[in-house]
This record gives structure tokens, C-alpha cells and sequence, in this order.
């Protein structure tokens, strides 16, 4: 009797071992998170997003031809750079710059940039009140609202973490949208367009 109480223990510790070894295998497969599907996946973006390019080079332009030189900081980054920047002001130094880990971002996706300002010494500087073309009005201003004439939103106009340097394009998906694989059409937006 002894005997098969200890058999059916080490069968039902068996059982629970595979079930628990069949969950984890689960999530991991369906988990967006996981590092083989954000890292290695062939349908994660490894470049901007051909329109947010199109539109970043406009911009650029619009603001020379009034006289702002701007300079694309960051643009599409990777799953392990955002992981990095994540970890300023946490693990590593530095203030807090974000709160998205890698897959989080719309940089992930292609689909943000981040910009500053360059100075005719040829300093790049993040000064919302520089005047550099000297028309009464803030350069930063004056990009911002070009950049939204253009399709862009500005993480400035957030509730809560206001990115000020951000410019986004999501083509109204989420970032839980683009985790599952749904990506915008390279033609969902043309040049012509607003």
C-alpha cells in the first residue's frame, strides 16, 4: 500500500512538472516581450518607417528655409538601445529619460525621432526659448508646429511624461497593436496628405 501511494506521488509530481513546464513554454511563445520575439523577429522594423523618413527630411527643410538648422538625434532604435536608455537614472547614470523598455517605444517601430536645435557655432542645444532666426518667436515652437503640420505628434503635448524632443507618427495603432505584429502600410500616408 505504501508503495503505490509513493508511485502515484512521484506520477502526480510528474503530471504537475509537465503542466507547469507546458504553461511556461506557452507564455513564452505568445509573450511579445520575449527577447527572441523583440530581438530576432523579421517582422520588427530595423529603419524608419519610409513616410516619418519622407516627413523628417521636410521638416528639416521647412525649418532651413526659415532659417532653424534642426538635427535628428535619435531616430529608429532598437529593442537593446532602448533597454539602455531605459536604464538612465536607474542602474546606470543619468536622469530618467523614459519609461518605455525595449518594444515599448514608437522608436522601436520606426516610427519617432527625437530632435534639437543647432546653433550657428555649431553647438546642438535642447533651449525651447532660442531664438536663433531671430523673429520674436521660440524655434522650437516654430518646429513643433511645423512638424505637426506635417502628421507628426509631439510628445510634449503628453499628460503625464512630456518628451519634449519627441515627434511621432503611429498611423492610430498602439504600441500593443504594433507588439502583435500589425505594422502601417508604407502608403497609409502620402506626401500630399494634410
Amino acid at each position: 500500500m505504501k508503495r503505490k501511494r509513493i508511485g502515484n506521488s512521484i506520477y502526480l509530481f510528474i503530471l504537475v512538472l509537465v503542466a507547469i513546464l507546458f504553461i511556461i513554454e506557452f507564455f513564452k511563445e505568445s509573450n511579445p516581450f520575449t527577447e527572441s520575439k523583440i530581438n530576432h523577429s523579421d517582422s520588427f522594423p530595423t529603419e524608419l518607417h519610409p513616410i516619418v523618413k519622407e516627413r523628417s527630411n521636410q521638416l528639416i527643410q521647412q525649418a532651413a528655409d526659415k532659417g532653424i538648422v534642426i538635427v535628428i538625434t535619435d531616430g529608429f532604435r532598437n529593442a537593446e538601445d532602448q533597454d539602455r536608455l531605459y536604464e538612465k537614472g536607474r542602474s546606470t547614470e543619468g536622469n530618467i529619460v523614459t519609461y518605455a523598455k525595449g518594444g515599448e517605444s514608437y522608436h522601436n517601430f520606426g516610427l519617432a525621432i527625437d530632435f534639437a536645435l543647432k546653433t550657428p557655432s555649431g553647438n546642438v542645444v535642447w533651449d525651447m526659448q532660442y531664438d536663433g532666426n531671430k523673429n520674436g518667436k521660440a524655434d522650437w515652437t516654430e518646429v513643433v508646429n511645423m512638424a505637426k503640420a506635417l502628421g507628426f505628434e509631439w510628445g510634449g503635448d503628453w499628460a503625464q511624461f512630456k518628451d519634449y524632443p519627441h515627434l511621432e507618427m503611429n498611423f492610430g495603432m498602439s504600441i500593443a497593436d504594433l507588439q502583435n505584429g500589425d505594422r502601417p502600410a508604407d502608403s497609409s500616408m502620402t506626401a500630399d496628405t494634410q
